[in-house]
């Protein structure tokens, strides 16, 4: 059997996958996340993802599948990881109240067919109507960072929720149902 390879650091994306029949190992994908002036968000997170792939893919066997994915969030802008206090009480303060839109790019590829599959995933979210010292408990509990729109649904950050319409593990950072049609399509490789 072909050996999976996970393209990401993120405990996110290994947990996910961990709950499913596959076998993986991890290799982190180290890229330079560049946002280019005037692409869309699902183009920014398929590229990424891509260049994610093929990096990882220089560093594995031929029959390796590599698995990667770049999740980006949207709302007139791309959100992405905050890097201070104050940005991501801003992009709280952006999301708050209102639709966003969280989109995953995922991509999957193999070396000896020559096969790269390169699709996203789309999920709304709307965040509750919260009060600038509920945003501010929300930052000190310390779960923002690392996460893109300074949020993580999985864990405390399901407390800011007020509905989701859409793929519950897009949101986390792996649109798993997608991933597997990708893989039964295309590899014979089923997760149940």
């Amino acid at each position: 059997m072909n050996k999976i390879v996970l393209a990401s650091a993120s405990p996110r994306r290994k947990e996910i996958l961990e709950n499913f029949n596959i076998d993986f190992d991890i290799i982190p994908a180290k890229v330079e996340e560049v946002i280019h002036e005037g692409e869309e968000a699902r183009q920014i997170a398929m590229a990424l993802a891509f260049e994610k792939a093929l990096k990882v893919m220089e560093h594995c066997e031929a029959d390796d599948i590599v698995i990667a994915a770049d999740t980006v969030v949207y709302k007139n802008e791309i959100l992405g990881k905050p890097v201070s206090y104050e940005d991501a009480y801003r992009m709280l303060s952006l999301l708050n109240n209102d639709i966003h839109v969280v989109i995953t790019g995922i991509a999957v590829a193999q070396k000896s067919t020559n096969i790269k599959i390169v699709d996203f995933e789309s999920t709304k979210v709307k965040l509750k109507n919260l009060e600038p010292v509920r945003i501010k408990k929300y930052i000190e509990s310390g779960e923002v960072w690392d996460k893109a729109g300074s949020y993580a649904i999985q864990g405390k950050g399901a407390l800011l929720i007020d509905w989701i319409k859409g793929d519950y593990f897009n949101v986390v950072g792996l649109p798993i149902s997608k991933l597997e049609d990708i893989l039964r399509r295309h590899f014979g490789i089923e997760l149940m």
